[in-house]
């Protein structure tokens, strides 16, 4: 059965509910915690996926984690339908290998909120991520399912008469990916088109690149994870402001504002 929205999907009973929503989760998830797939339960006995959903919103929060005593999740996808015609807005997803060391950027050193980075700084443990080979708003590696979790998403919107995935670049290495996979912009491209002209050999934020920093050091411009921990750092003229994104379901955009990158 063809549903339009996910507010349409949330008036449905708690199975049917479940087993459209179900579809969202990448499958190696469950072969790599040994969750089960059907009862969604762990070796423990533990149901670990929860689905948040309302009946007075288009909206649902997937949550999957190891144990639920554990702080944080393994794959978190927030969904919402959109105004606009045959549109689904990916609002946030996170991807997580919990088995991996935690690096602590999400609270600064008085044990705040630090919003992943973006309304406070943990200097000591982005330092500790970023020499670990980890990008800015990463708290764990990924697990590298991004990829095969779009095509699910995909999938999902075709179900539901979307036409176009919308999303937002929290950080510059999310915008350079997800272009990667597809997506095109809403808002957004002139800046980045800047941003990579500025990087170049005479480029005013190639200029910045001094070292005065540990997120700063000289050739940071050759990699996406060095430009997007030095954007984090503050070295543009102005704040980072999240790129509207979009990706049509089936097609690929095309666009590449980093061109000849090594992540």
């Amino acid at each position: 059965m063809k549903y339009r929205s996910i507010l349409e999907i949330n008036h449905l009973d708690a199975a049917e509910r479940i087993r459209v929503y179900r579809q969202l989760i990448p499958g190696k998830i469950y072969q790599i915690f040994a969750i089960d797939p059907v009862s969604f339960r762990n070796c423990r006995g533990e149901k670990v996926v929860q689905f948040q959903t309302t009946q007075r919103h288009g909206f649902v929060s997937i949550d999957v984690k190891r144990r639920m005593s554990d702080r944080d999740p393994i794959f978190l996808l927030q969904l919402s339908d959109t105004p606009f015609f045959e549109q689904l807005e990916l609002s946030f997803i996170a991807i997580h290998d919990v088995r991996a060391q935690r690096f602590h950027i999400d609270r600064d050193e008085e044990g705040r909120d630090t919003l992943l980075g973006t309304a406070s700084r943990n200097l000591a443990e982005e330092k500790r991520a970023m020499d670990a080979g980890l990008a800015p708003g990463q708290i764990y590696p990924g697990l590298r399912l991004f990829r095969p979790f779009l095509q699910q998403l995909e999938e999902f919107a075709s179900q539901i008469g979307c036409s176009m995935i919308s999303a937002e670049a929290l950080f510059y290495h999310n915008a350079i990916h997800y272009e990667q996979l597809g997506f095109g912009y809403l808002e957004g491209r002139r800046k980045m088109e800047e941003i990579h002209r500025e990087f170049q050999p005479g480029g005013i934020l190639y200029a910045r690149l001094d070292g005065s920093t540990p997120f700063r050091p000289k050739g940071a411009e050759r990699s996406v994870r060095g430009r997007s921990w030095a954007i984090h750092d503050g070295i543009c003229e102005t704040p980072w402001i999240a790129p509207r994104m979009y990706k049509p379901v089936g097609r690929k955009i095309g666009v590449n504002t980093f061109p000849n990158q090594i992540f």
